[in-house]
């Protein structure tokens, strides 16, 4: 096994007595420390540049609790596979579904969540604005990992609703989410791509409740080329923070492509930013103003005040649903990725010009209350998203495709970004599905990606770790 290990060169020393040094804080730095494989033959086709198994906007495909890791992922047989290791086991213990996966779609993929309140595991998975297929598992799974057999009996049938709740018949994207009490809400699209809204349903322990719809598709945005009238908002996550408070970038998508210089290019403007201090239930600006009411017409809409932190217009083929977090303050981070303006103020090929310009920036509210922006020195050379990740110390990590990882200090101010690991050896396709919570539980950077193939030829998808800072 190859084992790499480069460090960052800032450290930030700090004085807590006179005569009396602490310890430096150590800046980003990862050590590759194993790679299992979950599956030697796993689904393979691309569609909208993706991959079914690895599109980065899961949440989560790969997540850690109680000492244990879960993955989910289509096979060469099209079922659904949903697996287990304890933390640095070597082998996963699988279980194969019966739900089969309907159509070689990437935006198809498979979202695990956690009910603390019950320790169930939730699987949502299988829909592009259609229906969507769930099952949960028997209550108490999470909480007794070790004395709880890993087989299909602990899963419940496969359902066509939450329970009984049915939700929409449009359905794209699930994002679970657990609340500080326990409860597992699941984000969602209602409707279709330039023309849908974001909605939230919550699980109390249970039974599940639709909360309603919280952003709007309608209101008109004018660019210097023309209007449109119907988006959509796509989110690069929503995640809560420390201390309870519920945060969301997004961008914009439009239905008409009169708004951007070429119609090679995409409709997505703009970086905006909303919270929620009462669990998704109200929406406020950054200046703390209202912007919606969950479930009401009051929704979050593009020509309401306040939402834009990161303007930039349609014609430079900007990201959606890419990637954020918040650090050991409650602060928001982001990761957005577009074309500079440098490359030219047109571009006219979403995929080619992306690749071959495209650059990732690090978006972060600062202790000051504004807004800072940060270029990552390393170029994209792919169309595809990168993930955000915030280790103890806060130092921030990017995870590029192909499995590259640049890293930058908190004591820098985040200027100082470096490139740490650049793939090799891993033959991955593109984007990557973070374990969002494994960096929290052992300090470890934990990541599913699967290996380039052609045509439909299945191939096999791994998981690498990697240690932070300790």
């Amino acid at each position: 096994m190859r084992r790499r290990t480069v460090l960052a060169t800032a450290l930030l020393s700090a004085v807590v007595a006179p005569g009396r040094a602490q310890a430096a804080t150590p800046g980003p730095s990862v050590t590759r420390t194993g790679t299992t494989t979950l599956d030697s033959q796993a689904i393979y086709f691309v569609s909208y540049d993706g991959l079914v198994n690895n599109n980065s906007f899961q949440k989560n495909g790969l997540l850690t609790y109680q000492g244990y890791q879960y993955a989910a992922w289509y096979t060469s047989t099209r079922n659904a596979v949903v697996a287990r290791r304890k933390l640095g086991a070597s082998t996963w213990s699988t279980v194969t579904l019966s739900h089969q996966l309907k159509t070689d779609d990437s935006h198809n993929v498979i979202s695990l969540g956690v009910s603390k309140v019950d320790g169930r595991l939730h699987l949502n998975m299988d829909s592009h604005s259609d229906g969507y297929f769930y099952v949960k598992s028997v209550a108490g799974l999470m909480d007794n990992p070790g004395t709880t057999a890993w087989t299909s009996s602990v899963f419940g049938a496969i359902q066509t609703s939450l329970d009984g709740l049915a939700l929409t018949s449009q359905f794209t994207y699930p994002q679970f989410i657990s609340t500080p009490e326990g409860k597992l809400q699941l984000s969602y699209r209602v409707g279709i791509s330039g023309n849908g809204r974001n909605a939230l349903a919550e699980y109390d322990g249970s039974s599940w409740k639709a909360l309603g719809e919280w952003t709007s598709s309608t209101g008109t945005y004018t660019s210097s080329h023309g209007s449109s009238t119907t988006r959509n908002m796509y989110l690069h996550g929503i995640d809560y923070d420390a201390g309870g408070r519920l945060h969301s970038f997004f961008t914009w998508r439009e239905q008409n492509a009169a708004v951007m210089c070429s119609s090679g290019g995409i409709t997505n403007h703009d970086t905006g930013y909303v919270y929620s201090t009462d669990r998704g239930r109200t929406w406020r600006n950054d200046a703390g103003a209202l912007v919606a009411t969950t479930g009401t017409s009051d929704t979050v809409a593009v020509t309401d005040a306040g939402l834009v932190v990161d303007p930039l217009n349609p014609d430079h083929s900007l990201m959606n649903q890419e990637s954020q977090s918040t650090d050991s303050a409650g602060l928001p981070h982001a990761i957005i990725s577009y074309v500079p303006g440098r490359f030219g103020q047109c571009t006219t090929d979403y995929v080619a010009d992306r690749t071959a310009n495209g650059r990732a920036f690090h978006v972060r509210k600062s202790s000051s209350g504004t807004w800072q922006k940060t270029e990552i020195p390393v170029p994209l050379n792919s169309s595809q998203r990168t993930k955000l990740v915030l280790d103890r110390y806060d130092n921030a990590y990017a995870v590029f495709p192909y499995g590259r990882i640049a890293g930058a200090s908190k004591s820098s101010g985040y200027s100082d970004w470096t490139l740490l690991y650049d793939g090799s050896g891993l033959n991955a396709f593109g984007e990557v599905v973070i374990d969002e919570m494994r960096v929290k539980a052992d300090n470890t950077l934990s990541f599913m990606y699967q290996e380039k193939s052609s045509g439909t030829t299945p191939s096999a998808l791994h998981v690498v770790d990697f240690a932070l800072p300790s």
